[in-house]
């Protein structure tokens, strides 16, 4: 039994941690609210960016902060970890007493939280410790940047707040950049978890792995309001569950839907996190500053709202919280010489989608060279980021689908203005860097589209002796869609008509890749059904790819 007593008191965090906070507006409404300036001034703006000011970190307790709590567990939403460094973790949580309740059920007051980290599980061997602050206006959530950790190594952490003590969570670093850090990197990536399309017994599985790292590649929320009878859960929802999300405390409250689920809670844990976001974490399909559900003064806002929400509940650092419209989610982690990972964002710069945004044939508009999927920062920092990298294998973890997808087996081309398709300068743009820049072992993670694929990247995708480039694996859902099927028509359709597209499937489930210097596996774990909160995980098909010899081969 752990002794809550055993944690320290409150006082200064650790000089080896930085406490996230800033200086935003943040308890209901939306995320411009402090500002004092009209919505739709803020928003013509420059975006509003720098309006809101610089974000200053404030170390450590703020005067007036409580230890005290009315009754009850605060740590309902879980704990997590993530965005691994060599020497430094993030450590996560919000308090909230009665999780789906408005504001979590909690006084709007700050509350004083500690923290430690050890090496065992027992905490005999406390590492390090401090307190943070939960503040009201930032939904009760805390972000502690750990310093001073050891490379490549395993920790343990809890939190303690108003006498309550935390479940315990499992970390661990990242190894020294350079040679001879680790042997094998694991990891499992997944994405798309709909909340009313069912349970998530694919986390529960993935909890069971041996892995170093988890990578979400969006839609950890869905938008959409709940349906009141909770859809294929059938849990009945509380009724602000059932709009869709437009308010700053709408996103919070979905949010708070989700992370309610144990086995998210489970796998978050177990596993430090690297996460993104893909679209449903604002609203679907949207491009940059464009949907059209809002002119752009009016749906920036809504972004705002949603990025603000996202950084509140995902185990990132303190300096990623959102100004405003804008959030800083690209980003790459270094494991040993193994393996370079570059989480890409392909929404908040992307050119607006074309043809109608849907699905389109003969679409000339979406060949023009000037428009881009990751803006030109994002492009740069990726490329010249590829050309340093001195790992064995260079992962591009994004969200949407890189090869050609089209969707008619027949004569006509049929793809989606959302997908690369509707960016095609830009993909080949970035498939010929690969090429001019000696890019090695590149490999592409992708998830959005609920179906397991695998195929091979190619510069021209029409001509079979065209050299291969890179491998996409692409994930299918936790849950939306629903329970899945192996096949079904779409699939043998979407096969047909792409015959690089060397495997399909469309169950539940994530992916699990097993990285050394010579071969990296690929693992499609998948469960028979959502409809009821346990399934058993299993594995549907296995690819490896040789180090230094492009081309997949199933196993």
């Amino acid at each position: 039994m752990i002794d809550a007593s055993s944690l320290p008191s409150p006082g200064r965090p650790s000089p080896k941690a930085v406490v996230g906070v800033g200086e935003h507006q943040g308890s209901h409404g939306n995320a411009y609210a402090s500002s004092g300036l009209s919505r739709r001034k803020l928003c013509t703006l420059g975006a509003g960016a720098a309006l809101l000011g610089a974000a200053s970190r404030l170390p450590g307790t703020v005067a007036g902060a409580t230890s005290h709590l009315p009754a009850g567990n605060p740590f309902g939403l879980g704990i997590a970890s993530g965005d691994p460094l060599p020497r430094a973790v993030v450590l996560w949580t919000r308090l909230a007493l009665e999780p789906l309740e408005p504001f979590g059920g909690m006084p709007y007051e700050d509350v004083a939280v500690q923290w430690q980290v050890a090496s065992d599980e027992e905490f005999r061997d406390v590492v390090r410790s401090g307190t943070a602050t939960a503040r009201a206006k930032f939904a009760h959530s805390i972000h502690v940047d750990v310093r001073g950790l050891r490379p490549g190594h395993e920790y343990f952490y809890r939190f303690r707040a108003a006498g309550q003590l935390s479940a315990v969570g499992r970390t661990k670093t990242a190894p020294l950049p350079g040679r001879g850090g680790i042997e094998r990197l694991r990891f499992a990536f997944a994405s798309c978890q709909a909340w009313h399309w069912g349970h998530f017994p694919a986390y529960a599985g993935m909890a069971e792995e041996d892995l170093d790292l988890v990578i979400h590649l969006g839609d950890y929320i869905y938008e959409a309001g709940i349906d009141a009878a909770g859809g294929l859960r059938n849990t009945t929802v509380p009724e602000h569950l059932t709009r869709e999300a437009m308010q700053l405390d709408d996103y919070r409250n979905l949010y708070a839907l989700y992370k309610s689920d144990p086995h998210l809670q489970a796998a978050h844990a177990q596993f430090p996190w690297i996460v993104t976001t893909d679209d449903h974490e604002v609203v679907n399909n949207y491009a940059d500053q464009h949907h059209p559900s809002a002119p752009p003064s009016e749906f920036l806002v809504r972004r705002a709202n949603a990025y603000r929400a996202h950084w509140e509940h995902v185990p990132v650092r303190p300096k990623r919280m959102p100004t405003g419209p804008d959030i800083p989610l690209y980003r790459r982690f270094t494991f040993s010489d193994l393996a370079e990972i570059n989480m890409l964002d392909t929404r908040q710069y992307r050119s607006p989608q074309v043809c109608g945004g849907g699905q389109a044939s003969d679409c000339e508009d979406r060949l023009d060279p000037n428009r881009t999927m990751l803006g030109d920062d994002q492009e740069k920092w990726l490329l010249d980021g590829l050309s340093k990298s001195r790992a064995h294998w260079n992962v591009l973890a994004q969200q949407i689908i890189m090869a050609r997808f089209d969707t008619d087996p027949g004569d006509e081309t049929v793809l989606s203005m959302d997908l690369w398709d509707g960016y095609d300068p830009a993909r080949q743009r970035l498939l010929t860097e690969l090429v001019g820049r000696k890019v090695r072992n590149p490999v592409v993670l992708t998830g959005d589209v609920h179906r397991n694929y695998v195929a091979d990247l190619t510069i021209d995708v029409d001509d079979p002796d065209s050299t291969t480039v890179a491998t996409e694996f692409i994930g299918t859902s936790i849950s939306s869609g629903g329970d899945g099927a192996d096949s079904n028509p779409g699939i043998e359709r979407t096969l047909q008509a792409n015959p690089h597209l060397v495997f399909g499937n469309g169950q539940r489930g994530y992916v699990r890749c097993e990285v050394t210097r010579e071969a990296w596996q690929t693992d499609y774990r998948v469960v028979p059904h959502v409809s009821q909160p346990n399934a058993p995980v299993s594995t549907r098909a296995s690819f490896v790819l040789e180090a230094d010899n492009p081309g997949v081969q199933q196993i």
